[in-house]
């Protein structure tokens, strides 16, 4: 861009980039005498080809909007990758739904039974779930990849910079066009980080819930051995500990968005050495959610339902006998919902369960409790004390039916496909970014090194 401007000429330029290009990479620069990075990497270019050029490299830059620039660039990769594992535990997710559309399995709230469900609608919810934080670190992700250089220290530069081309080597699909906002402004790093904080949220729901599900109390799942452990004392014990610790870890990336929250809250415009101390958290968070998510994505797979106890489902049909005593005999639901809950109160006096009740029982409780003496079909009862027809009478869009959860795997496959597909095109568009400015460099070092042969030519003559 410089040469094309016409600020440095070809043979400078070639100079300069040949010196970058052998800058070792791995060099510890914490036992360097130099301020920082970007005087490091000034000095070091500064020795190999002296002052009178390495001293120009720093030409319309300054170190605020070469810090703001390689956040970006570092965090737009980041963000490909944990896309890319949030989709991974998607497709982890849809997996195991395909072989469970007919297991049933109790749904709970307030940690307690309260209807039937399938195992694959109760991983669908969190498909979604983790869908809508791909949404939103795919639209963080825009905010991202726009390009801050050329803003200078904050008032830009009165060289003659072209700030498009550069956006467009280094792989942005645009400019962040106020200079002062360019430098000084972090938001679009807590912005990823809200973002990471909700799919904290969402990891730890699932976590949570295989947890309780595969303690003996629950019964429902049982984990894999090789993320489980033993008790040191107690030899029966199957303890969740990977889980525990991804829950764990989860605070971690909330904690993050909140203390950077806090060093953001008062600062002035411009830039300030406060936002320094942010960083490091941020890629600190990112590895948080990274490693869990990896995490996640061999256990999913593994995971197998348990034979789910009767006990566990007995009256978790209950709704649905209400919704058939209003549905087919006309009760009011009001009415019908106090019947049954009446009902349910004196099976469990007797220790029984649903499936136990006759039609002489349910019209002596209907009368006692509403002056409704019902007569239901024993069949209809039996039908409402089966949780599989329970289940497939759920057929409504978005419901646990088999019927329903087949048509939402289907489109749940297709969502996860152009996902994959958007990620596989914007790696190819930064891929074709860097060769092209690695093409350039090289042209520009062929373009050094005939200077020198030239050179040495006239000198021989």
């Amino acid at each position: 861009m410089m040469v094309d401007c016409k600020i440095v000429d070809q043979n400078k330029a070639a100079k300069l980039l040949n010196a970058l290009n052998r800058i070792d990479m791995n060099a510890d620069i914490t036992k360097a005498d130099s301020e920082d990075v970007h005087m490091y990497v000034e000095e070091i270019v500064t020795e190999s080809v002296g002052s009178e050029i390495g001293g120009d490299l720093h030409i319309g830059k300054s170190r605020n909007d070469q810090v703001a620039t390689a956040i970006r660039m570092k965090l737009r990769e980041d963000l490909v990758e944990l896309i890319f594992k949030l989709a991974e535990l998607q497709s982890s997710i849809l997996t195991v739904a395909e072989k469970h559309v007919g297991t049933v399995v109790p749904g709970y709230t307030h940690t307690q039974p309260a209807q039937p469900i399938t195992f694959a609608h109760y991983l669908l919810s969190f498909f979604d779930a983790f869908n809508r934080d791909i949404e939103r670190l795919t639209e963080s992700y825009e905010r991202v990849n726009v390009s801050p250089m050329g803003a200078g220290a904050l008032a830009a530069t009165s060289f003659p910079i072209d700030r498009e081309r550069m956006a467009e080597l280094l792989g942005f699909k645009g400019v962040m066009e106020n200079s002062l906002d360019a430098v000084g402004s972090r938001d679009f790093l807590l912005e990823v980080q809200s973002c990471l904080t909700l799919a904290a949220l969402n990891v730890t729901r699932l976590t949570e819930d295989l947890i309780l599900w595969s303690s003996l109390a629950f019964g429902v799942i049982d984990l894999p051995d090789e993320f489980s452990s033993t008790s040191s004392m107690m030899p029966q014990k199957k303890n969740p500990e990977v889980l525990e610790v991804i829950r764990a870890r989860m605070s971690h990336v909330a904690g993050g968005f909140l203390t950077t929250a806090m060093a953001m809250k008062s600062l002035p415009s411009g830039y300030n050495l406060d936002l320094q101390e942010i960083t490091p958290i941020l890629w600190e968070t990112i590895e948080c959610m990274s490693s869990s998510l990896s995490m996640l994505i061999a256990l999913v797979p593994l995971l197998k339902i348990s034979s789910v106890s009767s006990n566990l489902l007995d009256f978790t049909t209950s709704t649905e006998l209400a919704n058939v005593l209003t549905r087919k005999y006309k009760v009011p639901f009001r009415s019908a919902h106090r019947i049954v809950g009446a009902l349910v109160q004196e099976l469990v006096r007797q220790k029984q369960s649903l499936s136990d009740t006759t039609s002489e029982l349910l019209e002596s409780v209907s009368t006692h409790v509403s002056g409704i003496p019902l007569k239901v079909s024993a069949e209809d009862i039996r039908s409402c004390a089966d949780p599989v027809q329970v289940v497939e009478a759920h057929k409504v869009k978005g419901g646990p039916s088999p019927e329903e959860v087949k048509r939402t795997l289907e489109a749940r496959a297709q969502v996860l496909g152009i996902w994959k597909e958007t990620l596989s095109k914007e790696t190819d568009r930064q891929r074709k970014a860097s060769d092209e400015l690695q093409s350039l460099a090289e042209q520009y070092s062929t373009l050094s090194h005939g200077c020198s042969q030239g050179l040495r030519r006239r000198k021989s003559t």
